[in-house]
């Protein structure tokens, strides 16, 4: 018996039976003629399909369409609860990153070098100039910028094992590490002391945190944070868990920075 479907139950059921099937979003998403950040739109129920490809996603996925539209569907196929599937596609990336510490080092003094003199630019805007710098970056190429890993946080995404790296840094004398204020608040700064090696980043690369610097290095602390607090990647995570890269596909205007085709806003 067929009952009316949302598109967040449709978008469910087809990231279920993708992952049973064990086809990456990838490769189902060329098996229908779709790009890949359509797909991921469809399982986070963002994105309406035509019945045109709810026909190729039944080829490519072995199910009925009659089956799929009925109430018990998920039970019959003996596929997991949906609460348990959202952590499997929130977790799915293209690649997992992997911290390049010298990649990081010289990104971090890149900005430090524009920025570090503005007085608004304390520990909490650096964290997320390098968040946004990162996951910009990824969104558009698909391809890890330094590798961190950042976790969410109450003040905003933070990127783990920074304060390894600085102290390292400072102990380098590549840094110098600061306490001081900012409109009567405690600040925490980092001063450069030596010049990034610009032989270690890509015209690409310089070009996105260029972006994010001119878009976001006079923001205030609270500015800042309360912007990255409705960037998609940090809303949907767990306190506490890693943000995932794979849901920077997931970003809609004025986060996303990638022009998709037409077909990604449908």
């Amino acid at each position: 018996m067929r009952y009316e479907l949302s598109k967040k139950e449709i978008g469910e059921r087809i990231a279920k039976l993708r992952l049973k099937k064990s086809f990456s979003q990838e490769d189902l998403a060329k098996n229908i003629a779709i790009s890949r950040p359509s797909l991921t739109q469809i399982e986070l129920g963002n994105r309406s399909v035509s019945l045109s490809e709810m026909q190729k996603l039944s080829v490519a996925l072995g199910f009925s369409l009659d089956d799929f539209m009925t109430k018990d569907f998920l039970a019959n196929q003996s596929l997991k609860l949906p609460d348990e599937i959202n952590d499997e596609i929130v977790e799915e990336r293209i690649s997992v990153p992997t911290l390049n510490v010298n990649k990081f080092k010289n990104v971090l003094l890149y900005i430090l070098e524009h920025c570090a003199g503005k007085p608004n630019v304390g520990e909490t805007v650096l964290y997320k100039l390098l968040y946004f710098s990162d996951f910009n970056y990824y969104e558009l190429y698909e391809e890890h910028l330094t590798g961190a890993k950042y976790k969410k946080l109450p003040y905003g995404p933070v990127p783990q094992k920074l304060d390894a790296i600085i102290n390292q840094m400072v102990e380098m004398n590549q840094l110098q590490k600061i306490k001081t204020t900012y409109k009567g608040y405690p600040q925490k700064r980092y001063l450069p002391l030596e010049k990034a090696d610009l032989t270690l980043l890509k015209a690409s690369e310089k070009d996105v945190i260029d972006k994010v610097i001119e878009q976001m290095s006079n923001w205030s602390a609270t500015a800042i944070s309360d912007y990255s607090h409705k960037d998609l990647p940090w809303e949907v995570t767990e306190e506490g868990k890693d943000i995932s890269y794979n849901l920077a596909f997931y970003r809609e205007l004025p986060y996303s920075v990638r022009v998709y085709d037409e077909d990604d806003n449908d």
